[in-house]
Order: C-alpha cells, then sequence, then structure tokens
C-alpha cells in the first residue's frame, strides 16, 4: 500500500492507495511547529481507525508547500513506518517539461496535479483549477509543457479577509450560492464569494486558453477542496478531487523505476 500526502498551508490532505485504487481519504488541519510523534500517532491512529493495518504500508510519497513541516514528516515515516518517504521536490523525475522562467518557484502540488493530468489525460492541452488556500490555473500542453498559470486568493483567504479587515462583515459558511442577489449581509458575502470566484475562473480560464492554446480544444479540470462547490457547472469539464494524490503516486513510481534502472547499469559497469 501507499501513503500519499499533500500539504498545503491550512490542510494535510492524504491518502493511501492499493493496486491504484483509493481505499482511503483524510484531511488534518496543517499545524505548523508540530512533531514527527504528532504527526506518526496521527496518521496511525486515522488508518487504524478505518480499518487498515498501517504495517501493510510499504511506500510514503509527499508533496509539500510548507517547507518547515518536511523535516517533521520525515522523521515521522522513518520512526512510524520504517519507510524513507518520497518527496516531490525540485529534481526528481516528472515527466514534464518546466516553462516557468524559474522553475523551482512552481509549487509541489502544482507539479503534482499537472503529473496526473498529463498521464491521465495524454495528446490534450490542460487547464488545472485546484480550489485550495490559494486558488491556482495551471496550463500545460498536449506535449507536456508546463506552461505557468494564475495565482489568485481562495474562498476562505477573501472570507477571512472581509472578517479581520471590515468592522461589521461577519464570517460566513462558504457555500454554492443559487443567486446573485443577496438580501441580508450573509447571504451577500457568499453571493460575492461564490460567484465572484466563479467569474474570475471562468475569465481567467478563457483567458489562458486564447493566449496559450491560441483557441484549440482544451481540457479544463477541476480539483481542491472547494472544487465540488462548482460540480454541475460549466467551470470545468471534469472534477477530481484526487489529482495531487494521483499525481504523487505516478511520481512515486516514475522515480522508483528511474533508482532500479540506476542500480542494474551500475551492477552492470561493476561486473
Amino acid at each position: 500500500m501507499i501513503l500519499c500526502l499533500d500539504v498545503g498551508n491550512s490542510q494535510i490532505f492524504g491518502g493511501i492507495y492499493k493496486d491504484n485504487n483509493v481505499l482511503l481519504r483524510f484531511r488534518k488541519i496543517s499545524t505548523q511547529g508540530a512533531s514527527s510523534d504528532e504527526y506518526g500517532l496521527f496518521l496511525k491512529s486515522v488508518i487504524r481507525e478505518n480499518k487498515i493495518n498501517p504495517d501493510e504500508i510499504t511506500q510514503i510519497a509527499i508533496c509539500s508547500v510548507v517547507p518547515d513541516l518536511i523535516y517533521s514528516l520525515r522523521n515521522c515515516c522513518k520512526k512510524y513506518f520504517g519507510i524513507n518517504p518520497f518527496v516531490l521536490e525540485p529534481g526528481v523525475k516528472s515527466g514534464l517539461k518546466i516553462n516557468y522562467r524559474n522553475p523551482l518557484e512552481v509549487g509541489a502540488d502544482r507539479i503534482s496535479n499537472a503529473i496526473a493530468a498529463t498521464q491521465l489525460y495524454p495528446n490534450k492541452n490542460l487547464i488545472v483549477l485546484d480550489f485550495g488556500t490559494a486558488t491556482t490555473l495551471c496550463a500545460i500542453s498536449k506535449k507536456k509543457e508546463y506552461l505557468g498559470g494564475v495565482i489568485l486568493a481562495g474562498m476562505k483567504i477573501s472570507m477571512e479577509a472581509l472578517e479581520t479587515r471590515t468592522a461589521k462583515l461577519p464570517k460566513v459558511e462558504i457555500i454554492k450560492s443559487k443567486t446573485v442577489l443577496g438580501r441580508a449581509t450573509v447571504e451577500s458575502i457568499q453571493s460575492g464569494l461564490y460567484h465572484g470566484h466563479y467569474a474570475s475562473c471562468k475569465y481567467m480560464t478563457e483567458k489562458l486558453i486564447q493566449e496559450c492554446f491560441k483557441g484549440d480544444e482544451t481540457l479544463v479540470i477541476g480539483t481542491g477542496g472547494f472544487s465540488s462547490l462548482y460540480d454541475g457547472t460549466d467551470l470545468f469539464d471534469i472534477q477530481l478531487p484526487d489529482l495531487v494524490l494521483t499525481g504523487l503516486q505516478i511520481a512515486l513510481k516514475i522515480n522508483s523505476i528511474s533508482a532500479r534502472n540506476k542500480k542494474t547499469e551500475a551492477k552492470e559497469v561493476q561486473v
């Protein structure tokens, strides 16, 4: 079994795979300064509570946009699972050509999404909309070129900004607003968050398709925690909530094969 962990600014999104099938999904609040023991106890308990034997975990893959948590998670994996985890970071094989001016700046979660998208939908121009702490749009060509994208404040950040930077606007639940017109303060905020985000993403998706692919056919994929709010709309063609975890599993496989090939080559040279 493979344990995959996507470490974000707000949450850790995890999943356990067996034979390419997801057996378990879970989320945990990202805690700055948490120790390897805290993570180890959480992971073991959540796995056991879902009637899976932690001893059956044979590989662990991690991507993180929070560098400070990597050290604790590495030690957690070694101490509680006896596994040195694979970390998706600069230098590992991804199967992508990164066309960012500085490839090191691209978030590991965005790379993982792109890896999964290109493997699941080969020979297609792709836009990936990831609705997390930040909302990101990534453009990937049919030649597996990661072209770049857009980053904007996610819905939760936007809601918290309204709450903390205004005197009278309250914190609200982020929901799918049925109408644009709000007839109360809470409804108006919810409409602004939902429909405002929709309008921004719709406009930028259309602009990216024109700028990057000259209007050619492009598959738009929705993923991330808040993507379910837009399920059934015309914002994306397909919703894949596990895209980042799928990408991690694929990246692990690519790099495991690469490592085995290097060992084989080294043995042949010695002989």
